[in-house]
């Protein structure tokens, strides 16, 4: 099973882009964020035209996340993180395709820090931990995927220094993601590629791709349960040089 996770920064902007990338990688499971558009304005048509189910959770101008689904179906267990029930911002989608939970989020970005956007990322995190902690004692088969905003160390980012006061790189969202890995969660791309510089990320000022100036925020990470079926994974770095193209790149693992 291929998954994949892809923040479009705009899905009705990038449909085109998602689209060429859909059918030249076909990927069995797609998570999606930053969708841009609210509920109503969702692409489904051209979605199924794809060859693809999906659930998503649409806000308008800003948020948004979807699963996508290429052979199985698609049964949603939740389309908010418990534990605020004021928290009306679209960023987490759980759903269960071929007997997998994944759980697809677009945590928050905390900037400007400090400040109360820093301060929902940390209380939005705490109520994540909750979440991926209860999985863990399930034992169940799952997948955190998707963007975390959260540099995990000084090789995911190039020259680090010049990160130590941004929200995605502070030490306690930084300690927040490492904490996942303590209590058993893989995170699968720097399990593959222990020693190599890997980015996901590349912003759209100061020629950053060209320069591969670049960041790892874009994650998979894979309960206890199905890390003896991690085989492969990677960054499909090139869609982000395509025109038009998000500052993300997808990134996806494939499991036995």
């Amino acid at each position: 099973m291929k998954i994949a996770t892809y923040n479009v920064n705009g899905i009705n902007a990038r449909l085109p882009v998602l689209l060429r990338w859909l059918e030249e990688e076909q990927p069995d499971a797609v998570c999606l964020q930053e969708l841009k558009a609210p509920q109503e304005k969702f692409p489904i048509e051209a979605i199924q035209g794809a060859g693809y189910k999906a659930v998503w959770h649409g806000q308008k101008s800003w948020n948004g996340v979807a699963i996508l689904s290429r052979e199985h179906e698609i049964t949603e267990v939740q389309r908010s993180l418990p534990g605020d029930a004021d928290d009306v911002q679209s960023r987490y989608l759980e759903a269960i395709i071929d007997q997998k939970v994944i759980c697809c989020l677009y945590l928050p970005n905390g900037n400007p820090y400090p400040g109360p956007k820093f301060d929902y990322k940390l209380s939005w995190l705490k109520r994540f931990k909750k979440r991926t902690d209860e999985l863990i004692e399930m034992d169940l088969p799952a997948i955190l995927t998707g963007d975390f905003n959260i540099i995990p160390t000084p090789s995911d980012v190039y020259r680090p220094e010049r990160w130590e006061n941004d929200a995605l790189y502070r030490p306690e969202v930084r300690e927040a993601f490492h904490e996942l890995l303590e209590k058993g969660w893989l995170d699968s791309i720097r399990t593959l590629y222990p020693e190599e510089k890997i980015y996901t990320f590349w912003d759209y000022l100061y020629k950053s791709y060209p320069r591969n100036a670049g960041l790892r925020i874009d994650h998979l990470l894979i309960s206890p349960y199905l890390t003896g079926s991690l085989k492969s994974g990677g960054v499909d770095k090139h869609v982000r040089g395509w025109e038009k193209s998000s500052d993300h790149a997808p990134v996806w693992i494939q499991l036995e």
